[in-house]
Formats: structure tokens, C-alpha cells, sequence
């Protein structure tokens, strides 16, 4: 903890906020205070919108290999400092080690494979169908960009969005989640030393998000907003872009779900649920949230699943052999004890875990609930917390028009060993993914996102780049 920065990164230069303030960084997992770290405000903010903006025009003629050369070196440093980041991660969000350690190289891999697209950036060109002019396209960085990132993945969510912002040539003002904001500094000062240039990011970390991020949409300078985060918040930054027109990206919340038809293989299914539904301890926008499972086969699979959840071991982070951290904060502990309560009230069985541990931190059991009413808030709301909630279906349509009763539609699970109707079922789901016999839908090589409140546009994949870049046309008389 000693070596990571705690101050704003503005210009390239280590800097205090303004007022002096700062604020502190909790360990979920004791509830203690791990450091203070500068808290910006909306001085710092015009600082680090004045270094973007005076870096852009240099920036953006940079040649894509120096701007790839950047991202690869940085990725090899993070790869390097595998350990260092994993402990940096679990101090200050809770996941265990091992999760971390993969967080770690699903971030490194973000940097790796925009550095390849960084040198891809293509334009065209062609004769008009009147034959008078030529056209020619040239694809150009849209400019300076507010990027803001959620705290369940502190480093890999900077990187899906700072490494095409540098492949696309534009410069950025980063704004971490105050539960988080180390990752973000420790990425921060490994970019500088892989050589990108002063101005081209700058990180404000604060706990005053809209005083701090308001004037930047609406002062005309800011071009492009990247926002992952919750869908309520999403909506205020949209319309906090309106008046100067920023184009948005977001990616926002998620209520998924998870259907296990009659003739799915339960291994598969079970292992299945145990990623979409466990990974980072529930807390992701992609986590299942509601499982629709066959009536013949819901006995056998909540048996399965309740034992490998309970089986599961919690604690702190950094213990050897802990498969389940902390939740993110009481608040989060206390939303999810709040759903499971409401849910056990109208009538749903607990077949494992549904009581809060006695003790320091912001623990919660993996927890598995059975006839759970479709009336419970837990089927309209993103638990963000280790509980599986099962209901059943006895027909294809039906449990496809529930599956579809939500306005989110980030990802859904299909669990079927019948090709057509896994062809069918994922064609008529109202999301963005769909993971077939799998859990794990997210890779840096693959466009990530939603459809309806999920979510506007992709990152990650050949498309991640768009999101950065305008066209601009050019039309040359012909001869």
C-alpha cells in the first residue's frame, strides 16, 4: 500500500485536490480504514478537462504503432505486476485472491488486444453512384473523453475503456468509484511508465461525483462519455450530455436470465450457474439473476446448486482457500439481506445460506432460494449479492416471455442439449449476449453489451474502438 499513489493524476504530474480534501478507502472485509486519498472537486475537474484538451491535438496525430507500442508495454508491466495488483484489489474490494489474480489478466488483456486494433484503424474509398465524385472516409478520434468506471471490476473496467480511447488517439479524464479509486491510480501511474504522454489521461477520484463530472458534460469540451454503472445513474449523465450533445456509451444494469430447460446436461448447468452466478461474489452486472429452471429437473438442480454453493468457502480475501469475499459495503449487504427477507416472506424456501454472519466486514452466505414468487422485488431488481433465486416453467414460450418481462437486457443463460431450440430460444432473447451451455460470456475479443436499459453501444472487440472514432467524408471531383 505504501508505493500506490493516493492523489490525482493531472498533466502527468502527482497533485493534491485543490481544497486539500481527501477521503478514505475501506477494507470491506474488516471495515477498516486502508488510507485517505485526494478527494477532487470541481476545480480539479476544469484542471484535469485543461490537460486533456491541451493534449489532444498532439495526441491525435501520434502514429498508431508509438500509441500501440504504449498499450503493449503497459500490458506487459500489468502482467508483471500480477500479485501486486491482485493485493491492491482484494485490500480495497474484498473478491479473493485467485478472482483478482484473473481480473488482473482479463485487464491486462484489454490493453494487448487494443494495441493490435490501434494500427487497424481503416477508412474507404470509392466512386459516388453519380460519378462525379470520389469519396474517400477517414476515421478520427472523437477528442477528449469522460470516462467513469463502477468499483466491482476497479482495474478492468479502466482498461476496456482507456485502452481504446489510447488506440483511438484521444486523450481522457478518468473518474473511479470512490469505494475504489487505487486500482485506477496504480493503472494510472503504470501508463505513465509505459511512456503515454502528460495530458493524455488524467484520474480524478472524488466522492462528489456530480459536482465533479456535471460541468464537464455540459461545458461543450468534453466530446465522449463512457459510463459504466447503475441504470438510474446512467439516465441523469444522459441527460446531463444533452445540452452540448457528448456522445454516450454506457453500460448499465443487468437482470439475467438463467434457463435450464428438460433436456439440458445438469453438470454443465450446475457449473454453469456457479459462474454467471458467483463470480466477484454476485456483484456484475452480468451475474444470473433469475433462474428459470424446468419443473421435471428444478428438484435435482437446486439440490446440485445448493450444495455447491454451500460448500463454498467465505471470509477475507487474502486467506488462503476463501472462495467468497466481502460484499462491496453495509449498504450492498444490506440491499441483498433486504431482497432475501422480502422473498422468504412470500413464501420462498432457503435450501442454504440466507442469514447474515456475526462478525466485522460485509460478509454474506452463497444462498439458493426455491419457489420464489414472481412478485418477490428480487425478480426486478439487480441483487448484486451470492443468491440464486429459482423459478419453474413448464413451456418454451412462456419462459421466454418472462425471461424477456424486464426493461434490462444485458445477457442471458441458455442451458439446452437441443440445437434448435438453442438456436431459438437465444434468437428470441431480448439481450445483447447469450451464453449457451456457459457461464462466462465476457472476453476483451467480444463486443459487451445491452439492449433496451441495459446499455447504448459496445466495448471490447473489433467494435470497442468505433465507440472513439468519427468518420469524416471527404468528397474529390472525378477528373
Amino acid at each position: 500500500m505504501t508505493d500506490t499513489p493516493t492523489q490525482l493524476f493531472i498533466g502527468g504530474a502527482w497533485v493534491d485536490a485543490a481544497d486539500g480534501a481527501t477521503m478514505a478507502v475501506d477494507d470491506p472485509a474488516t471495515g477498516e480504514i486502508l488510507c485517505q486519498v485526494a478527494d477532487a472537486g470541481p476545480k480539479d475537474a476544469q484542471r484535469a478537462e485543461d490537460a486533456a484538451v491541451a493534449a489532444q491535438e498532439k495526441w491525435a496525430r501520434t502514429a498508431p504503432r508509438a500509441r500501440s507500442e504504449i498499450l503493449r508495454r503497459a500490458y506487459e508491466i500489468i502482467v508483471e505486476r500480477t500479485d501486486e495488483l491482485a493485493h491492491l484489489m482484494t485490500a480495497e474490494m474484498g473478491k479473493p485472491l485467485a478472482e483478482a489474480r484473473g481480473e488482473v489478466a482479463y485487464a491486462a488483456e484489454f490493453f494487448r488486444w487494443f494495441s493490435e486494433e490501434a494500427v487497424r484503424i481503416d477508412g474507404g474509398h470509392g466512386t459516388l453512384p453519380d460519378g462525379r465524385n470520389r469519396m474517400l472516409l477517414s476515421r478520427r478520434p472523437v477528442g477528449p473523453c469522460l470516462l467513469i468506471t463502477p468499483w466491482n471490476f476497479p482495474l478492468a473496467m479502466g482498461t476496456r475503456k482507456i485502452g481504446p480511447a489510447i488506440a483511438a488517439g484521444c486523450t481522457m479524464v478518468l473518474k473511479p468509484a470512490p469505494q475504489t479509486p487505487l486500482s485506477s491510480l496504480a493503472l494510472a501511474a503504470i501508463l505513465k511508465e509505459a511512456g503515454l504522454p502528460d495530458g493524455v489521461l488524467n484520474v480524478v477520484t472524488t466522492s462528489r461525483a456530480g459536482e465533479v463530472c456535471e460541468p464537464l458534460l455540459r461545458g461543450g469540451r468534453i466530446r465522449k462519455l463512457s459510463f459504466t454503472g447503475s441504470t438510474g445513474v446512467g439516465r441523469l449523465l444522459l441527460a446531463q450530455s444533452a445540452d452540448a450533445v457528448v456522445r454516450t456509451s454506457m453500460e448499465l444494469g443487468g437482470n439475467a436470465p438463467f434457463i435450464v430447460f428438460e433436456d439440458a446436461d445438469l453438470d454443465k448447468a450446475v457449473d454453469g450457474a456457479m459462474v454467471a452466478k458467483m463470480r466477484n461474489m454476485g456483484e456484475a452486472c452480468t451475474a444470473a439473476n433469475r433462474f428459470f429452471v424446468h419443473t421435471s429437473v428444478v428438484e435435482e438442480f437446486g439440490r446440485r446448486l445448493a450444495e455447491r454453493m454451500g460448500a463454498l468457502v467465505v471470509g477475507p480475501g487474502t486467506r488462503d482457500g476463501v472462495d467468497v469475499g466481502p460484499l462491496i459495503d453495509r449498504n450492498g449487504r444490506g440491499k441483498v439481506e433486504e431482497l432475501v427477507a422480502d422473498a422468504v416472506e412470500r413464501g420462498a424456501r432457503v435450501l442454504v445460506g440466507g442469514r447474515t454472519p456475526e462478525g466485522p466486514g460485509c460478509f454474506y452466505p452463497p444462498t439458493v432460494l426455491t419457489g420464489v414468487d414472481p412478485d418477490s422485488r428480487l425478480m426486478d431488481t439487480e441483487i448484486f449479492g451470492p443468491v440464486a433465486a429459482i423459478l419453474t416453467f413448464d413451456d418454451e414460450a412462456e419462459v421466454v416471455r418472462r425471461a424477456n418481462d424486464t426493461p434490462w437486457g444485458l445477457v442471458g443463460y441458455v442451458f439446452t442439449e437441443g440445437l434448435d431450440r438453442a438456436l431459438r430460444v437465444s434468437e428470441r432473447l431480448e439481450v445483447g449476449m447469450v451464453g449457451l451451455n456457459t457461464g462466462l460470456v465476457s472476453n476483451p475479443a467480444a463486443p459487451f453489451g445491452g439492449v433496451k436499459q441495459s446499455g447504448l453501444g459496445r466495448e471490447g472487440g473489433r467494435v470497442g474502438i468505433d465507440e472513439f472514432l468519427e468518420y469524416q467524408y471527404l468528397a474529390v471531383p472525378v477528373g
